[in-house]
């Protein structure tokens, strides 16, 4: 079974250039399983800075199917859900197995017609805390009963997830561990003379020791700890500084906070860049910040990691799984500014510390959470799923009592 092609349709309510953790890897892993001979196909919604077709091979050559184009919310998660089964129902005979990547009421309507058609479901919890949410609403309860009942397997990003998808009523051996993978050519560490050409590019001086972040500027990326814990460190650091690349709904707040903590010339908001121009602002930096409280799988911080940068995290699941205290950078306790402070000053203070854990980071991405090494689990996983859930009489695939 491993060595046959697999076809998968993926069902997500949002897929770049919507950008974000699951949206990357969603385009990742269906390329990927395309270049390695099986087939895959994403439905999601549609909507800026989605482009205004139904159907779109995007520029990974990925098949899209886009849902919905002119909704607004919340019709556009309404309609979104009812075309999801009418599609799942009309393009039956091009797949094999219905993967879910996020949740939402087209679990409601998707799930019963991928039972109907005797599809294995497989679905991939895209964040910490996101079965306990499901569990405050009647909708969610559904969905997670209906998960418990049907799924071949239910895919987690760290061991807290486990735990949480165990105190739901999954059995352990329902759950798979499943990172998001990396590309690790894309996002590698850059030379002297690149880092030199980069930073004239962006006007950084030469003398500047930088700390970098990479993702929304949200309430719940833990920005106030990041920029007070960095205006600490700063008193004793002349040459530290700032950069956040990205833009979201706290910016006015984070603009605010650092006009009252007085470090505003030496913060920079780099606002929202090209996804290709990301790893060039890592290359042009020394040390990678996610101090956020809750994460499931950090892309952002693996991209760091794999760019050879050092890190200074929040102390969660999603973080320590990655960086592992004193090997690839720091790690700091929750919400604690002035431990934030402290593992900032000591790495940007210390260059040979960010050349050692800089390189073993590059190495633990390597090792664990490359494309080629998350890519061969999943095809695993697709392939383990066929086995345990179908066998074929004349040809057909029919689905066996579990």
């Amino acid at each position: 079974m491993s060595s046959r092609p697999t076809s998968l349709l993926l069902i997500c309510y949002s897929y770049p250039p919507v950008l974000g953790g699951s949206e990357i890897e969603a385009q990742r892993v269906c390329s990927a399983m395309i270049g390695r001979g099986h087939k895959a196909r994403v439905l999601c919604a549609g909507g800026p800075p989605m482009p205004p077709l139904k159907a779109w091979v995007d520029p990974a050559g990925v098949p899209v199917r886009i849902l919905t184009m002119r909704a607004a919310w919340p019709w556009k998660d309404l309609l979104f859900a009812l075309r999801v089964p009418w599609l799942m129902w009309r393009e039956r005979r091009n797949y094999q197995i219905a993967y879910f990547l996020m949740q939402g009421l087209q679990l409601i309507t998707g799930l019963p017609v991928a039972r109907a058609l005797g599809k294995p479901i497989v679905m991939k919890i895209s964040g910490s805390s996101v079965i306990p949410l499901m569990e405050r609403s009647l909708a969610g309860r559904l969905e997670l009963r209906w998960l418990r009942k049907w799924a071949a397997r239910i895919l987690i990003l760290n061991e807290g997830m486990g735990q949480e998808a165990v105190a739901s009523g999954f059995p352990p051996e329902m759950t798979t561990w499943m990172p998001n993978p990396v590309d690790t050519d894309e996002f590698r560490p850059g030379t002297t003379r690149e880092k030199s050409e980069l930073r004239l590019r962006y006007s950084i001086p030469e003398t500047d020791v930088v700390a970098v972040y990479v993702g929304r500027l949200a309430p719940e990326k833990g920005l106030q700890e990041l920029v007070g814990g960095f205006a600490r460190a700063a008193r004793c650091l002349p040459a530290a500084r700032l950069i956040l690349v990205g833009d979201g709904p706290s910016r006015g707040a984070v603009e605010r906070l650092v006009h009252r903590l007085g470090v505003e010339n030496l913060v920079r908001f780099a606002g929202c860049v090209k996804p290709s121009e990301v790893p060039c602002w890592l290359r042009a930096s020394d040390v990678f910040c996610l101090t956020s409280p809750n994460e499931g799988f950090p892309c952002a911080l693996a991209e760091a990691m794999a760019a050879g940068l050092p890190s200074v995290v929040s102390r969660i699941p999603g973080n320590v799984q990655l960086v592992e205290d004193g090997v690839h950078g720091r790690t700091a306790p929750l919400e604690q500014e002035a431990a934030v402070a402290e593992a900032m000053a000591e790495l940007l203070g210390d260059a040979c510390a960010r050349l050692r854990m800089g390189q073993a980071a590059r190495r633990r991405i390597l090792e664990r959470y490359s494309m080629a090494h998350v890519m061969g689990r999943y095809e695993n996983l697709f392939a383990d799923v066929l086995r345990a859930h179908h066998r074929v009489r004349g040809g057909q695939y029919t689905l066996q009592q579990r």
